[in-house]
């Protein structure tokens, strides 16, 4: 995210926080921005490191627990059944995620307007013949990245 689209992002977790009677503290504010700098999704624990201490591990999960309520953040876990965190989006857009299933790395990955309209008639057509509604979806591409490839 450029500085300008993370200052929408924080008026905007602001706003929806507010709207729900919960306090944008200084620790909720130092979440928001490391995530939405970050590259894509993060482990607790990784955040916790990308905040250098300055906000404790158990205050971190109560934070992340009360911005998940407030559906400013959403939890996925990863394929090793780790919670992994991001802005929702409805603050950071629709994306995908490139997963490496060697070092675990997490990258956010949008695609062209053309490909997203093709997945889009793609997750309808299987909903419908599955008798469902499709309503949204969400694609993890597993693989090996490019670090884990030349080492």
């Amino acid at each position: 995210m450029t500085s300008r689209q993370t200052e929408q992002a924080e008026r905007e977790v602001s706003r929806l926080l507010s709207a729900r009677g919960v306090r944008f503290t200084a620790a909720r504010r130092q979440v928001i921005y490391a995530l939405a700098l970050a590259t894509g999704p993060m482990a607790a624990g990784e955040l916790h490191g990308t905040l250098r201490g300055r906000v404790p591990l158990s205050s971190l999960y109560r934070t992340l627990a009360v911005l998940e309520e407030a559906r400013v953040l959403s939890k996925e876990h990863d394929s090793m059944g780790i919670a992994r965190y991001e802005l929702a989006e409805s603050l950071l857009g629709h994306h995908h995620h490139l997963v490496c299933l060697t070092c675990g790395e997490v990258r956010d990955v949008g695609i062209d307007p053309p490909t997203e309209d093709t997945v889009v008639r793609l997750v309808e057509d299987i909903a419908r013949r599955a008798g469902y509604r499709a309503t949204g979806h969400r694609i993890d591409i597993e693989g090996t990245c490019a670090s884990c490839l030349t080492a």
